[in-house]
């Protein structure tokens, strides 16, 4: 049964609830393999996100880093034998690309690992997402994601600021697909084919936007 989690960004660890949730999912801990979004900088990526895990007691016995500084076939080879895959927060667009020039995507959809995606990441897991400058994206289209489950994300955006905006700007995308828009100290997990909420999280579909009650 495949493991996917939609994270927004964490103001200081994992929340105690989701931390168990987490121990309890991540039963192998072989090998961590994070996929960076900013992969021509090297300076403490994704340390934060590795923070959260080790303040959670999730400890592994290997620490891989995929940025540009790991050969193509190399990293492929990271993803196929990966525990867990951690896509890390940062710039949307740089992360897409690098999944398509490195060939990421299909060998990350085919993977029996835990899948886990923090901001940028968790928009980039998801089928299709929206690219619009009034979320402070370079440009404004339709993008794809990885596709690891059939719905959209807009995670880590201040939508309780901009709920007319969200709604306004996701209401196309919302006619053909569900959207799970959250701001920080969220989750998303779909276990199967289980969706759990962990904080506020949001469901805009069909241009309609209801607050979801958490089940985690």
């Amino acid at each position: 049964m495949k493991t996917h989690y939609y994270l927004g960004w964490f103001s200081n660890f994992f929340p105690e609830k989701l931390g168990r949730v987490l121990q309890e999912d991540i039963t192998d801990r072989k090998s961590l393999v994070m996929i960076s979004s900013n992969p021509s900088f090297y300076e403490d990526d994704g340390a934060t996100e590795r923070l959260w895990l080790d303040q959670a007691g999730i400890m592994f016995d290997e620490y891989h880093l995929i940025n540009y500084r790991v050969q193509k076939e190399d990293a492929q080879t990271l993803i196929q034998n990966a525990s867990v895959i951690f896509l890390l927060g940062g710039s949307i667009l740089k992360q897409k690309d690098f999944l398509m020039e490195y060939e990421l995507s299909d060998l990350i959809k085919k993977s029996r690992a835990v899948v886990m995606g923090a901001s940028a990441g968790a928009i980039n897991m998801s089928a299709k997402w929206l690219c619009s400058k009034n979320f402070g994206d370079e440009i404004s289209s339709v993008c794809d994601g990885i596709g690891l489950d059939d719905f959209s994300v807009l995670s880590h955006f201040d939508l309780e600021n901009n709920i007319a905006l969200v709604q306004s700007e996701l209401s196309p995308l919302s006619e053909e697909m569900n959207i799970y828009a959250s701001n920080k100290d969220c989750a998303v997990r779909t276990k199967g084919d289980k969706i759990d909420i962990f904080g506020n999280v949001y469901l805009i579909s069909h241009s309609k936007i209801q607050k979801l009650d958490e089940t985690l």
